[in-house]
C-alpha cells in the first residue's frame, strides 16, 4: 500500500487527476471521484454531531482521503479522484463548471465512469442538469449523505462505495445519469429529495427507482425512457450564459406581484409551482399579461409533488408552457436550457414533452 500511495502523490504533482488504486490496467474498470460540497466529505470529531458538523471547525476529507478510507472498494475499480477538491454545484454556472469538467473526464478512454458527491439539498438538480448536457454513453453517478463521513452510523461510506461500484458496473451504462444512495439507484430526471433527515430520502415517487445496489451484485429493473445525455439535443459548447429564470410558488390569494417582480428583476422564464394540477390561482392574469408584454415563457408545475401537469386544462393560457411531471426545481433547469436554444413556447413544450 505504501507503494502505491506514494505513486499516488507522485502522479498528483503532474497531473490534473489523482489515481489512488493503481491496480494493473485491464483487470478492472477505473472510476474518476469528483467531490463537491456537501454532508458526506464532513469529518467531525463528535461522532454524534448530526447537525451543527458545518461550523465545528474540522477540515473536509477529500476525494483521496474518502477513498482511503474505504479500501474495500479495490474490489470494485481502479479509483482515481480528481484534485481540484470541493467544487461548488450551488449556480448554473458552476453546474457548466462541473459539466465542462466531467466532460473532459470521459473523453480519457481509461475512465469508464464518474462519480461525484454532492450536498443532497440540489443533488437532484445537479444531476437532472449533467442527465441533459453529458454527450456520454459511460456512467455517471451522483452520491451523497444524510450524515457525515465520521459520524455514528453515517450512510457517507456505503453510499460512496455503491457508488463506485455502480459505476463500475456494465449494465449501468447507457441509462443516463444516477443517482445511488441507501442501496438504491434512481434516475436523474425522476428522484427527488423527500425528507429532511432520514436516510431513505431519496424517492422517485410513484415512478418507482431503477435498482439496487445490492451486496452481491448491482441489479436493475427498469430504465429511463426520456431523452437524455447521447439522446439530448443541449450542447454546453454551444451556451455561452444561461438565461435567469425564476420559482415562484402559488398559494391561496396569489395576486401575481412576485411574477411581476421577477420579471423586472430580468428573468426570461417563470416557473410557477401551482397549486394542484398546476393552478396558478389569482395569479393567472397577471401571468398572461406578463407573457404578452414581455415574452416571459411561463411554466406551469406543481407543488403536489407527483403527477403531471397537462397543457391542455382548466388553467392553460395561450403562451404557457405544461411541465409534466417535472418539479419545480427540475423544471427550471430544462427551462434555462431550453430558452439559451430556442424561444417560442411550443418548441419550449416540445422540449418537456421529451425530456
Amino acid at each position: 500500500m505504501k507503494s502505491l500511495l506514494a505513486m499516488a502523490l507522485a502522479i498528483a504533482a503532474s497531473m490534473p487527476t489523482v489515481a489512488f488504486a493503481q491496480l494493473e490496467k485491464g483487470t478492472q474498470m477505473r472510476v474518476h471521484v469528483i467531490t463537491c460540497t456537501g454532508t458526506l466529505p464532513r469529518n467531525p470529531k463528535n461522532r454524534l454531531e448530526f447537525l451543527r458538523y458545518a461550523t465545528t471547525g474540522e477540515p473536509r476529507l477529500t476525494s483521496k482521503q474518502l477513498v482511503e478510507r474505504i479500501p474495500e472498494v479495490q474490489q470494485f475499480a481502479r479509483v482515481s479522484v480528481e484534485s481540484d477538491e470541493f467544487l461548488p454545484c450551488d449556480s448554473s454556472e458552476n453546474f457548466k463548471n462541473l459539466g465542462t469538467m466531467v466532460d473532459a473526464r470521459l473523453k480519457d478512454p481509461d475512465i469508464a465512469g464518474i462519480v461525484i458527491t454532492h450536498g443532497t439539498n440540489t443533488l437532484e438538480e445537479t444531476a437532472y442538469f449533467l442527465n441533459l448536457t453529458m454527450k456520454h454513453e459511460k456512467t455517471i453517478v451522483v452520491v451523497g449523505a444524510q450524515r457525515p463521513f465520521s459520524t455514528l452510523s453515517s450512510d457517507g461510506p456505503l453510499n460512496l462505495l455503491n457508488a463506485i461500484r455502480v459505476a463500475a458496473d456494465p449494465a449501468a451504462r447507457g441509462k443516463g445519469v444516477l443517482v445511488v444512495t441507501n442501496d438504491e439507484i434512481n434516475a436523474a430526471r425522476d428522484v427527488t429529495k423527500s425528507n429532511t433527515y432520514r436516510l431513505e430520502t431519496f424517492q422517485s415517487r410513484e415512478l418507482g427507482l431503477l435498482g439496487y445496489a445490492d451486496p452481491d451484485r448491482i441489479v436493475f429493473y427498469r430504465a429511463p425512457t426520456r431523452k437524455h445525455t447521447m439522446q439530448s439535443q443541449f450542447d454546453l459548447t454551444k451556451i455561452a450564459a444561461f438565461p435567469k429564470v425564476s420559482i415562484l410558488y402559488s398559494h391561496a390569494g396569489d395576486d401575481g406581484d412576485l411574477a411581476g417582480a421577477a420579471v423586472a428583476a430580468g428573468a426570461k422564464g417563470l416557473v410557477i409551482a401551482g397549486t394542484g394540477a398546476g393552478h396558478t390561482q389569482n395569479a393567472r392574469k397577471a401571468l398572461k399579461a406578463l407573457h404578452d408584454a414581455t415574452g416571459v415563457v411561463v411554466v406551469r408545475s406543481a407543488r403536489v409533488g407527483a403527477g403531471r401537469v397537462i397543457r391542455d386544462d382548466n388553467w392553460q393560457e395561450p403562451g404557457f408552457v405544461a411541465a409534466d411531471n417535472l418539479s419545480p426545481q427540475k423544471a427550471r433547469i430544462l427551462l434555462q436550457l431550453g430558452l439559451a436554444v430556442a424561444a417560442k413556447p411550443d418548441d419550449i413544450q416540445r422540449m418537456f414533452d421529451e425530456y
